[in-house]
């Protein structure tokens, strides 16, 4: 099988890690691959802040969790009060993936980059995970201004990086018969 294919298959949302940094040169490789995602009229409205600091990972997390847990949506109250959970499940690397307020398709274009995030993560063979819930961090403008995230940028989703601490499970079976042909 074609190997981006096969890294495409095998790629899992990863959450557990060994406690080691990644090398720079993965990360590098990693965030490569982001900005060579396709975006609309080549815009590229996208910023990448890496964040590698264990304490600020885990305030990050602590503070994301007590707005879910003042939520109004049920499970999300649920995660936010969990003692378990790690919102970024102690990945050593977390980016946080802001898009251009005024661009064309920034929120289309971002995912693009994380897309290609995962895949080089697995091709790489480290773990990733997309997370969507860090956008309660960042609502604060407080959040914003300490990690230093450009003006005009509207941070969207993070994706935690990390060697992986356990095998890939198997994908699960995908639906059928989402494809319509018209020749």
């Amino acid at each position: 099988m074609n190997e981006v294919l096969k890294n495409i298959k095998s790629r899992r949302s990863i959450r557990k890690y060994r406690g080691e940094q990644i090398k720079d040169e993965e990360l590098d490789m990693i965030l490569e691959a982001a900005v060579y995602a396709p975006t609309g009229h080549n815009d590229q409205p996208w910023h990448f802040t890496v964040i590698q600091n264990k304490e600020l990972i885990d305030e990050m997390s602590a503070e994301s969790k007590k707005l879910m847990a003042e939520s109004s949506v049920g499970w999300m109250v649920n995660m936010g009060k969990s003692e378990h959970l790690h919102l970024f499940y102690n990945a050593p690397t977390v980016v946080v993936v802001s898009g251009k307020k005024d661009a064309i398709s920034p929120l289309v274009d971002c995912c693009a980059a994380i897309q290609n995030m995962l895949i080089a993560a697995e091709s790489l063979n480290i773990g990733s995970c997309w997370i969507g819930l860090v956008k309660f961090f960042f609502e604060s403008e407080e959040n914003v201004a300490k990690f230093n995230l450009p003006e005009d940028y509207e941070p969207y989703y993070a994706v935690c990086l990390g060697y992986k601490d356990s095998s890939n499970n198997r994908a699960p079976e995908r639906n059928k018969n989402v494809v319509n042909y018209i020749k």
